[in-house]
């Protein structure tokens, strides 16, 4: 008989790819992936911890559980990812009717935790070890990294496909719980990244985003020497069949030359890097412990426009930090509008338990002041964005045929014309009308229109003597 799993994700692209592995794994021991916890045996909620709002959200989808567990006892419920490691006993104290508890680096445990719980053996928790708890090597082996076979349904699409390439972070932000619950920063061998890549583009895989909690960190060291990200790069740039490589997120005191010549010298690597900033202003810098000044941040900037002219910068940064005023605010505005970032990510301050930030300093910036200072900031992103797309009207880029839009999915259309939606080498989002059939392509697309978040176009022609051939028919 077979057994049914239903699966949610919250957060990063880490958590994405962390439950696709678990669902593949899964299957393996007989599961089918179904879309709502009704029709499931095993629930499982991949969890993140970098905001409050996340964790409530989880806690909130458990609550609304307990009932489904009393009238259905034989249902497994489980907790895995960055709250069940920060958390861990507090989640059974919390919703008592959880069967499991897995960290992010014990998730390979998870079909015989649920074969244990399955048998009898009661609640089930499996943890790594904290930074506190045994020497480095015995907590770095406690943060296993989780890389078995894939699955194509759990990906964003067919043709593209998240490949981990280091776990964990040595960066220790004050305001960032992520170096407590995923441990020490670990490259993979560049053999072991390559394999999964070739094995990804024998499945028809054209686009690889290349992940780590700082991706530029990326170091592996054996008897050969040291592999950087440039170099691995320039490995995967001979993978048959791959057509793009791309690679987030970005450490600013990372970005060296050689990773930016890597970028511009190699085709299928994307001019887009994602580096976030965090804040404009140097006091709030050194309070979240981000390890560079704005200045730096700037010389780093000059050098990436100097050596890839056509790039595109996306950020993030965090309002209302402990301490911040209306000047740091203002010196992160004049940040944005300087660098003219392709977007940014902006978030409020969520004071995390267990992060320096919350023992050395007080959550003292208001709510409100946060809301206002986020919607400004907003703001002046947006009209970034919406200037710099309308610049673009007029172009044509190469875009990957990513599915139909999420304006085909809303109005159901089924039939082989509809709007599809796809990226540019630089991660722009582009829509057009197109047939079913080219999804998966690479597409030639004229922009006629855009607004802040999207490009609009067409799928170019090609002229076979006379006579005029439309790729979309």
């Amino acid at each position: 008989m077979p057994k049914y799993l239903y699966i949610e994700t919250v957060g990063c692209q880490m958590n994405m790819l962390d439950s696709e592995l678990v669902v593949a794994d899964l299957r393996r021991q007989g599961y089918e992936l179904v879309d709502s916890h009704k029709k499931a045996d095993t629930i499982l909620f991949n969890t993140c911890s970098v905001r409050q709002h996340a964790e409530d959200k989880v806690y909130s989808a458990l609550g609304r559980l307990k009932h489904v567990k009393r009238d259905h006892p034989d249902k497994i419920i489980g907790v895995m990812g960055c709250m069940a490691q920060k958390d861990q006993k507090l989640i059974f104290q919390r919703a008592p009717f959880v069967d499991l508890i897995v960290g992010p680096g014990q998730l390979h445990q998870i079909p015989a935790l649920i074969e244990k719980v399955s048998r009898g053996a009661g609640r089930q928790m499996e943890v790594s070890l904290g930074r506190k708890d045994a020497p480095l090597a015995q907590i770095k082996r406690s943060h296993e990294s989780f890389d078995p076979l894939r699955t194509v349904e759990m990906r964003p699409t067919p043709y593209q496909a998240y490949v981990r390439i280091m776990i964990g972070c040595d960066k220790f932000c004050t305001y960032c719980i992520v170096p407590s619950v995923r441990g020490p920063e670990q490259s993979r061998p560049p053999e072991h990244v390559e394999m999964e890549c070739r094995k990804l583009a024998d499945e028809g895989c054209k686009e690889i985003v290349l992940l780590g909690q700082t991706v530029n960190s990326y170091r592996y060291r054996d008897d050969h020497g040291t592999t950087r990200l440039s170099d691995l790069l320039l490995r995967l740039h001979d993978v048959a069949g791959i057509e793009r490589i791309k690679f987030v997120t970005n450490y600013p005191k990372d970005m060296t030359d050689d990773l930016l010549q890597a970028v511009r010298d190699l085709p299928k690597v994307s001019p887009y890097l994602h580096v976030p900033a965090q804040s404009g202003s140097n006091r709030m810098l050194e309070r979240m412990k981000r390890g560079y000044t704005v200045e730096e941040y700037r010389e780093m900037m000059a050098r990436i426009n100097e050596t890839l002219v056509d790039a595109t910068i996306s950020s993030d940064f965090i309002v209302g930090f402990s301490g911040e005023t209306e000047e740091d605010f203002q010196q992160t505005i004049e940040l944005v509008e300087e660098c003219r970032f392709k977007n940014s990510f902006i978030f409020k301050y969520s004071e995390r338990p267990s992060t320096k930030g919350a023992e050395l300093y007080p959550d003292d910036v208001p709510e409100e002041v946060k809301k206002r200072r986020n919607n400004e900031l907003l703001d002046v992103q947006n009209a970034i964005s919406d200037e710099d797309h309308i610049a673009l009207i007029g172009r044509t880029f190469e875009v990957l045929v990513e599915g139909p839009s999420k304006t085909s999915l809303k109005q159901n259309q089924d039939g082989p014309l509809l709007q599809l939606t796809g990226r540019t080498h630089c991660d722009r989002i582009v829509v057009f009308d197109g047939n079913r059939r080219l999804i998966g392509e690479m597409l030639s697309i004229a922009i006629h229109d855009a607004s802040g978040q999207t490009l609009f176009g067409s799928v170019v022609t090609e002229h076979v003597g006379p006579e005029v051939f439309e790729l979309q028919t």
